[in-house]
């Protein structure tokens, strides 16, 4: 075998070890406390009534939170990619923030923000108006944490493809909704679904922002990560490690869904 044959094996097998330990070992484990007790524990688990509430509202907001993201992210895409204006740069810079602060700190600004003793807060509160310690305080927060997500896919695949097929329809009389839903949306759907299925994942695990401003109300503001950590603090480790699995197969079905996503664009491309 000739040195780069070496070189290249040695460099797969540590590749392959660093993965095994730090990715898989620990996803597999989670997975093996979930079902030691046997399944049918594991499915009473997951039916209890706070892991249901958790459940539902992770789901409540990853389904209000995602319309958002999308509206919010071909917008921006659009602006970013398809125009030139002052600002522009500080703009794409600021899409970088919600990566760059760390989730406790955005859930600290929103609890700054519309806290009862903040300006928003008294407002807020001579209205009857709950947005910490409630839902309100959870989708802002899971906003700000995976807005970017869409954003950042869009641009790379708009600046590339240009705007010049966009102009031409505007010149024939295309009107707006038609020059999207025609012309622009089939050129950037892939990277649209790629950028959806991203946000979700993280809309749906995050934790750090959201503990912050949901205040562990049970069985009300507790979200799928918040239960976890709450359950295995109590030593509830069955339902801890059951409803961790939810998010660890959602993390393997994003991984799926994105691979079977790629496999498909280049299969297109490749026909073409």
């Amino acid at each position: 075998m000739e040195k780069t044959d070496w070189q290249k094996w040695g460099l797969i097998s540590v590749g392959l070890l660093f993965f095994t330990i730090i990715l898989l070992f620990p996803l597999l484990t989670v997975f093996y406390y979930a079902l030691e007790q046997g399944i049918d524990l594991f499915i009473k688990s997951i039916q209890e009534e706070e892991a249901q509430a958790a459940i539902w509202l992770t789901v409540k907001v990853a389904l209000i939170v995602l319309p958002i993201n999308i509206f919010i992210g071909v917008v921006m895409a659009w602006t970013i990619a398809y125009f030139n204006f002052k600002g522009k740069s500080f703009l794409t810079a600021l899409l970088d923030l919600p990566f760059s602060v760390s989730p406790v700190v955005v859930g600290l600004m929103f609890l700054l923000m519309f806290g009862i003793d903040s300006f928003f807060g008294q407002w807020l509160a001579t209205h009857q108006i709950r947005v910490i310690f409630a839902l309100p305080g959870i989708v802002l927060a899971t906003l700000f944490v995976t807005f970017p997500l869409i954003v950042k896919s869009l641009i790379p695949t708009m600046n590339a493809q240009g705007n010049s097929e966009e102009q031409a329809a505007l010149i024939l009389g295309a009107n707006s909704w038609t020059l999207f839903r025609k012309i622009t949306f089939p050129k950037i759907k892939w990277a649209l679904i790629y950028g959806v299925i991203l946000s979700n994942a993280r809309a749906m695990g995050e934790f750090g922002a959201v503990s912050v401003v949901s205040g562990h109300i049970r069985g009300l503001t507790n979200t799928i990560p918040l239960y976890v950590e709450i359950s295995y603090n109590e030593y509830q480790f069955v339902a801890a490690f059951a409803c961790a699995s939810l998010l660890a197969l959602l993390a393997i079905f994003t991984l799926g869904l994105q691979n079977t996503l790629t496999w498909l664009q280049k299969r297109k491309f490749n026909r073409h």
